[in-house]
């Protein structure tokens, strides 16, 4: 195995994150939207229409230097999220879109839909992306075991 190669790809995971954050913020700015930052838009898209706790909302995303809280708090004080405590947990805050919250993830899906559209168009196949994901899964695998893990299965075996 290559060392340069498996650093490169981490290297890449994080250049793809970060830039896939500024496509967000781009899109936000574009909608004249001043109140949130692209890490609380990318929250409130991953809640979609559920309603959860903040520690599940923080495994459903990756919201890397970020204080999942501290946003939390802000898109409640600018009216984005509503949110309560648990009637069984008082610890536990729940949180679901407020209507602001809807208007914008609303915005954020068709931002994604037009990517869609463009990706089609690019020479970036289905078979590609299906590829990519089988990948990452694999190294996502690889990670959240320790890296102890059983040899996992070949990509042209998935």
């Amino acid at each position: 195995m290559n060392a340069a190669h498996y650093l490169e790809v981490i290297g890449l995971i994080e250049r793809l994150h970060r830039q896939y954050l500024e496509v967000v913020k781009l899109e936000i700015d574009r909608l004249g939207v001043q109140d949130i930052n692209n890490v609380q838009a990318l929250m409130l898209y991953n809640l979609g229409d559920a309603e959860m706790t903040v520690g599940e909302l923080t495994l459903r995303g990756c919201y890397l230097g970020s204080n999942v809280s501290y946003n939390v708090k802000k898109m409640v004080e600018n009216g984005y999220i509503a949110a309560e405590r648990s009637r069984h947990d008082h610890r536990s805050i729940r949180v679901k879109l407020a209507d602001k919250g809807r208007s914008l993830r609303d915005q954020m899906s068709s931002m994604q839909h037009r990517h869609q559209e463009m990706l089609a168009e690019s020479t970036i196949t289905e078979a590609d992306l299906q590829r990519c994901t089988a990948i990452l899964g694999l190294l996502e695998r690889f990670w959240s075991s320790g890296s102890r893990a059983r040899p996992l299965p070949r990509v042209a075996e998935i």
